[in-house]
């Protein structure tokens, strides 16, 4: 027989150790298997504990979606067996200083232009398919590529897909990081400084930010003059900047958990900060859910999280609701 000390200790230590829901088993092999996700023996205990915890949030936030308590539903994607804090780490490059000064100049908005109730650029063939930026925090290359395709589309009537890799290895002189952040104004002043931009073809990305630059001018894709921001907070100008000119690239705050499983709906997020801008993405349209009144209104945003994320690589954020999670507070476009 077991002496009384050795049995309350083991007895102890089997309730205290988080017990996995056999149940889904099968769940979580078929989620391995759609994400090609494999794990050291060691590891795969702790990443399936993740993995349950983040799913249990889901479900409940769905449950209560359903009760009419959200405007959004969650679901489970490829971040599902990342800890809020690892996600928040990886994932989210964009480094706002505030009290940095731009070298843009201020948006003046057009006094002719009446704002149409909404606008969809992905239909004009403004906007590439949605990319992916790996666990590395280029989101803000990624934005900045983005918006740039938009104005040389605007300009020639051509779509090329640019190069984050070019920024990521070519412009830390201007400031930024690669893999461990950036901002789009410097990004815009690389473009500026270097004379070009090579295509993604050219010069693709590959998540890692440890090579050297190898800009070829063969490959120059497109040319900027100079950029253009948004007067910070105000949201009819950001508007009025979509409708006349194409994307926008704005930052954001990406950093809650009902971001990093986001899947449908207008996302309005009750601890969003206007300030605490952490990811960089395109503002490539706006529009209303069923009528054009407040709490229906919508930003339609092209993330950088590949198609598994969000609603088609999409996210669509509460707009007209303050400056909701800071979308007008850093909004720009560059001149091409």
């Amino acid at each position: 027989m077991l002496p009384l000390a050795v049995f309350v200790v083991c007895l102890s230590a089997a309730l205290s150790a988080p017990s996995l829901d056999r149940q889904l088993d099968q769940h979580w092999n078929l989620w391995k298997s759609w994400h090609t996700k494999k794990y050291h023996e060691k590891e795969e205990g702790w990443r399936r504990m993740v993995w349950e915890k983040n799913l249990k949030k889901i479900e409940l936030h769905n449950l209560e979606h359903s009760l009419g308590k959200h405007t959004y539903r969650l679901g489970m994607n490829h971040f599902g067996d990342m800890t809020h804090e690892e996600f928040r780490q990886v994932m989210n490059g964009y480094t706002y200083k505030p009290e940095r000064k731009s070298k843009g100049s201020l948006f003046m908005e057009p006094n002719f232009l009446e704002a149409p109730n909404s606008v969809d650029w992905r239909e004009n063939g403004h906007v590439t398919p949605v990319k992916d930026q790996g666990q590395c925090g280029s989101c803000w290359a990624f934005s900045a590529t983005g918006v740039l395709e938009g104005q040389q589309f605007r300009k020639t009537g051509k779509l090329v897909s640019l190069s984050e890799q070019n920024l990521m290895d070519c412009s830390r002189p201007e400031g930024n990081y690669g893999c461990n952040g950036g901002l789009v104004d410097q990004a815009y002043q690389y473009v500026e400084d270097n004379g070009g931009l090579d295509s993604e073809d050219a010069y693709p990305y590959l998540a890692t930010d440890d090579q050297s630059c190898h800009y070829d001018p063969n490959y120059n894709s497109v040319n900027v003059t100079g950029f253009v921001d948004i007067p910070s907070g105000k949201e009819r100008a950001l508007m009025k900047a979509v409708a006349a000119v194409g994307p926008v690239s704005v930052a954001i705050d990406a950093g809650h958990e009902s971001f990093q499983f986001y899947r449908s709906g207008i996302y309005y997020e009750k601890e969003c900060s206007s300030e605490e801008l952490d990811h960089g993405v395109l503002v490539v349209g706006y529009g209303f859910e069923g009528e054009d009144v407040d709490g229906k209104k919508y930003w339609i945003v092209k993330n950088s999280w590949s198609e598994k994320w969000g609603d088609k690589g999409y996210i669509y954020m509460a707009k007209d609701r303050k400056n909701h999670c800071g979308i007008a507070t850093a909004a720009s476009y560059p001149l091409v």
